[in-house]
Formats: structure tokens, C-alpha cells, sequence
């Protein structure tokens, strides 16, 4: 592991000592992380979770403003296909387990010996074809949760032939199926299609995230994280979009009230969902990631966790109107300016966190989330 990734990992041991103080709940996550012995991550998604899968997809992918500066130049100092300036949730983690970053399913001749990355930014739950029935646009990419599922069928049985073999192959691996969905509602939302429009799909999207947990156990998973959704309401993007003078649309944190509504409402049946499969499944451990809080969190400890309170609705990269956001003119086109220090910001694009963000809201969420996947337990799997 490279200096910088030893000092990284350093920091996010010691975030994570410090939320303690912070967080709503006591907790203890890292106590966990060695009786866990995950040797194998396995990453579905979409944008907060896509490593460089994305920018391989042709034609559209190889053209978004993800393929250049400033995209990873805190970090990597060139454009790795992260939608931030660094480091992403995914990668934290990862540290924190000890492995390396995951490779993306894109790079076909990479190193996939600790777990592949098949998250896409701009991926959707639902299929394409579901969303344009509904008139829904999917414009960055046709890779879905169902075709992620198969590029992840079609990995494993490149090592193993029949469920008996990959069972045991996999027994000590993670599956981490999302953040997902969120992009079926943005879609809507930025095509001005509407709150209401985009909350009739939430059942399909609950029911998509539902049937890809299910694919997964069958391939072999025993401990699976679904996390849920950001408070979409908070980002540059969607505040610019809802901008209003009514101040009653705003919550306490100047948020927009239905949009995060809109979030809770996805996170609400999603937690449904896993109590249904835990049911389905009892010798699988399923474990919700609370994404929404975590971020939330941020907010609420702005001034504490180092973020400049002034400018936590405000995009690091980008220009113009309240929130340094404009569609028209987004971070990595021509002549866009990112500020000075990313680390005071929350957001980097308007859409995404920036890296020092993620690795905060990692420390958040790897105490709230290990003790639940239960891992001095020994679990009975069905070959």
C-alpha cells in the first residue's frame, strides 16, 4: 500500500474514533473489522460508487467531463473516472479492510483477485426500457442494476462452475449492492417531470433493489450492505433546480423539504425491503447503509468536521446562482473554475462529495454498519 493510501487509512481510523463524539448513537465498528476477514469486495451502483467504469463505455461515456481535470486531482492528480476530486466511499472502505481499490469491471485485464467494481455512473435501478416507457430519459448510460448483475454473473463464473465451488469462493467476500435509484428520480427531476412523477417509481425501484439482493445471495453472497439514498434536497444541483423564495419549502438546514421527503420515502421502503429479505434469507446477514444520515451528519457537524459553513450548499467545482451550480456551464468543461480548497466544501460537482467528505461520512458509516453484519458469526449456507 502506497504512503499516501497508509496516511488515508490513518485518518479515517481516526475520524471514525472521533464520530463516536458525534453521532446520534453509540456505536463500535472498527472493534469488527478484524474478526471480518472480507478478502473480496463486490460493488454495484452507480456515480458515488463508479471507479472508471463509466468513461470505458462508448460513445458517451468516453466524452463526460469525468475523463479530465479536476476530477481526481486531489487525490490521483489526473481523471480516474471518480465522480469527485479523490477518493470515493467505496475506496475508504476498502483501505479500512485492509484490501486495495477495487479495479473497475471495465478494466478487462486487471487485477480482480479482492473484488471487482461494477458501478456506472449514471446507472439506473430500473432498466432503460421500464424508464422510457414511463418517459423517463436515461441519457448517460444503458448499464442498470440487472445488466451490472450480469457482468457480475458472467465474472464469476469465469472462476468457478457450479454454486457449491463459488459459495465457498465467495464466503468471505462483500457485496455491496448501491447507493442505486437515486438517478431513476433524478432523472424526473431535472427533465421537469416533477416530485410526484418521480415518487410513482419508487415501488419499482424498491422491488429492482430487492430482486438484485436476491441475485447476489444466489450467486454466493452471505453478508450483503444496501444502502439507501442521499438527502438529495442538500445538493447544489436540486437546490438550484427548486430554488424557490418560499421559505416554507426549506427545512432547518435550508434544504429542500420534498425532496429529502422524496429520499426518506425510497430509504423507508428500502428498510422494508431488507427486514422482508432478512426473513427470506435468515443465514444471510443483510445490512442497510444509512447514506442519509451520514450525510445529514456532515451537515449538522459542519463546523466541527472543518467544513466552511458558508459554502456547504455550494459546489466546489462549478459557477454561477446561489449554489455555484449551472447546468449549462458544469465542473470539467471549459473554463469552470474549482475553488481553491475542496476540503471545505461538502460538494464538489453539485452532484457528488467531495473526497474529503466521503471520507468523513466513511468513518460514519463503517461504525454504524459493522457490527451488524455480525462477523464472529458463523453462518449456515445452503449449497
Amino acid at each position: 500500500m502506497a504512503t499516501n493510501q497508509v496516511i488515508l487509512y490513518l485518518l479515517v481510523i481516526l475520524i471514525s474514533s472521533i464520530s463516536l463524539f458525534l453521532l446520534p448513537h453509540p456505536c463500535q465498528g472498527h472493534d469488527q473489522l478484524e474478526t471480518c476477514n472480507f478478502d473480496k469486495i463486490y460493488q454495484l451502483g452507480d456515480s458515488y460508487s463508479d471507479a472508471g467504469n463509466l468513461i470505458r463505455e462508448s460513445p458517451i461515456g468516453s466524452s463526460t467531463p469525468f475523463t479530465r481535470l479536476p476530477y481526481g486531482q486531489t487525490f490521483f492528480n489526473n481523471a480516474t473516472g471518480r465522480c469527485s476530486d479523490g477518493l470515493l466511499l467505496i475506496d475508504y472502505l476498502a483501505m479500512a479492510l485492509g484490501l486495495p481499490f477495487l479495479n473497475p469491471y471495465k478494466i478487462t485485464d486487471a487485477d480482480f483477485r479482492h473484488g471487482v467494481n461494477f458501478a456506472v455512473g449514471g446507472a439506473t435501478a430500473l432498466p432503460v426500457e421500464f424508464l422510457t416507457a414511463k418517459h423517463i430519459s436515461s441519457p448517460a448510460t444503458n448499464s442498470s442494476l440487472s445488466i451490472q448483475l450480469d457482468w457480475m454473473l458472467a465474472h464469476f463464473n469465469s472462476f468457478c462452475h457450479e454454486k457449491r465451488e463459488c459459495v465457498k469462493k465467495l464466503k468471505n467476500s462483500l457485496f455491496i449492492v448501491g447507493e442505486i435509484g437515486g438517478n431513476d428520480y433524478n432523472y424526473p427531476l431535472t427533465q421537469g417531470q416533477g416530485i410526484e412523477k418521480a415518487k410513482t417509481i419508487v415501488p419499482n425501484v424498491i422491488q429492482a433493489i430487492k430482486d438484485a439482493v436476491r441475485r447476489v445471495i444466489g450467486y454466493g453472497a452471505v453478508r450483503v450492505i444496501v444502502p439507501g439514498n442521499f438527502p438529495i434536497g442538500c445538493f447544489p444541483m436540486h437546490l438550484t433546480i427548486f430554488q424557490t423564495d418560499d421559505s416554507m419549502a426549506y427545512d432547518q438546514n435550508r434544504c429542500i423539504k420534498q425532496l429529502n421527503n422524496l429520499a426518506r420515502y425510497h430509504n423507508n421502503r428500502l428498510q422494508e425491503a431488507i427486514e422482508a429479505l432478512k426473513k427470506e434469507f435468515p443465514n444471510t446477514i443483510i445490512v442497510y447503509g444509512d447514506y442519509y444520515n451520514a450525510y445529514h451528519w456532515l451537515f449538522t457537524n459542519a463546523p466541527y468536521l472543518g467544513f466552511d459553513e458558508m459554502v456547504i450548499r455550494k459546489a466546489c467545482c462549478g459557477t454561477g446562482g446561489d449554489y455555484n451550480f449551472d447546468f449549462t456551464r458544469i465542473c470539467g468543461t471549459l473554463e469552470v473554475p474549482m475553488c481553491s480548497d475542496p476540503n471545505l466544501y461538502i460538494s464538489f460537482d453539485g452532484v457528488h462529495p467531495t473526497q474529503h467528505a466521503y471520507m468523513l461520512m466513511s468513518g460514519w458509516l463503517i461504525q454504524d454498519i459493522f457490527p451488524k453484519l455480525q462477523c464472529t458469526q458463523k453462518l449456515v449456507v445452503d449449497t
